[in-house]
């Protein structure tokens, strides 16, 4: 009987997911007002220095919404882990605008600091496992939030979503692709303080999962492009062609005009995405230097589709995919979603209209995500509007 409890408890939150995915929220923005909530506090562990930091971070949410179980969409800042905060210019306009989509987003705050500057290589990747540490922390959070505390922030702990800018996208790539102990270089020593705990770390919310269900690559780099396999999470990427701080393609990360250490740039993660057939959109600004979204309204405007138009495919598989560069502030016209035969209503009689033409490839009237197909996607979609009234 558990197990009955468990599976149908399950279907209810799958339907209650997709019956939010109607063609406009997660992808384009809907709501004019954001509420955030500044410092909350989601950990806590050594830093390159030895003192103890906390950790903190802002989250937005669109304010009004009647939604209980929204997707989450967690950014790290840039800063060269030297510099950069949660109120950061590369991050904030980003959250507000996901969280006008219906999202919840945070931006959070990561141990900063390089320990020694007589060997910046050894320092970097140090900085990076602390950063993955913190961000895995902030997954956790979210999900302890929803267990232990009746979910006050109103998330779905299945949909998390982990992304960053420059330094920031470092962590998520690394937090995602690095799934086993023998890839974290030899040099960073596991048991310094601040760096022990394996993959997962100490920073906080133990107990608690830290996978996610996609990943945004903005500016960033990894160590080794083939830590990325077959089956690893979704990824999206945006780079400039002609970024000389962190390198669009295999190169040196530059600090002050040093070199630092060679990393696989976007272009890397994307070949290798394709080797591997991982799920993945890659946007190229042509000329473009490092971070170009933080002071150009154009290439914002490009980065911020290029970012919702994937990540809400990942958070509502019934979408279809959509072009990299469209305008978040025109939905298209939805009519009624799921009323396949034009009766007013979303019921049995639809659901039968779309089974009879599973598996359509032409002439559709049942493809409900527009991908020209009627698949499962399509089926989930409508379950998740089943009983729904037409206006």
């Amino acid at each position: 009987m558990r197990e009955w409890i468990l599976v149908c408890v399950g279907m209810c939150l799958a339907w209650a997911a997709m019956a939010q995915c109607d063609g406009i929220r997660y992808r384009y923005r809907m709501f004019d007002q954001v509420e955030v909530t500044q410092g909350v506090f989601f950990g806590a562990n050594m830093g390159s220095s030895g003192s103890n930091v906390e950790l903190d971070m802002d989250i937005y949410r669109p304010a009004g919404d009647v939604e209980l179980n929204r997707p989450v969409v967690i950014l790290a800042h840039g800063g060269f882990f030297l510099a950069g905060s949660n109120d950061g210019v590369d991050v904030v306009p980003l959250c507000e605008d996901l969280a006008r989509m219906g999202y919840v987003a945070a931006s959070i705050s990561y141990r900063l600091g390089i320990d020694n500057v007589f060997d910046l290589e050894t320092s970097l990747q140090e900085a990076v496992l602390r950063g993955v540490h913190d961000a895995k922390a902030a997954v956790r959070f979210f999900r302890r939030s929803h267990a232990e505390e009746g979910n006050p922030l109103g998330i779905d702990p299945s949909r998390i979503v982990l992304g960053g800018s420059s330094a920031g996208a470092f962590i998520a790539l690394h937090a995602a692709y690095i799934d086993d102990l023998s890839e974290v270089p030899d040099v960073i020593d596991l048991t310094q303080q601040g760096l022990g705990g394996g993959l997962e770390g100490y920073s906080g919310n133990s107990g608690y999962g830290s996978d996610v269900l996609s990943i945004i690559n903005i500016s960033g780099a990894i160590g080794d492009a083939d830590w990325i396999e077959a089956g690893d999470v979704p990824v999206v990427s945006t780079h400039g062609t002609a970024d000389g701080t962190v390198p669009f393609g295999t190169g040196p990360i530059s600090l002050l005009g040093v070199n630092v250490i060679d990393v696989d740039g976007s272009w890397p993660v994307h070949i290798r995405a394709e080797e591997v057939g991982l799920d993945h959109r890659f946007v190229t600004f042509e000329g473009a230097g490092h971070v170009p979204h933080m002071s150009s309204d154009y290439y914002y405007d490009l980065t911020r589709a290029a970012v919702t138009g994937f990540t809400s495919r990942q958070v509502c598989p019934a979408y279809a995919d959509i072009e990299p560069y469209y305008n978040v502030d025109d939905p298209p016209e939805v009519g009624c979603p799921g009323d396949v035969n034009v009766d007013g209503n979303v019921t049995v009689a639809d659901m039968l209209m779309m089974l009879s033409e599973f598996g359509c490839a032409q002439s559709c009237t049942s493809d409900l995500n527009g991908d020209g197909l009627v698949t499962v996607n399509d089926l989930l979609g409508l379950l998740g509007l089943f009983g729904t009234p037409c206006e």
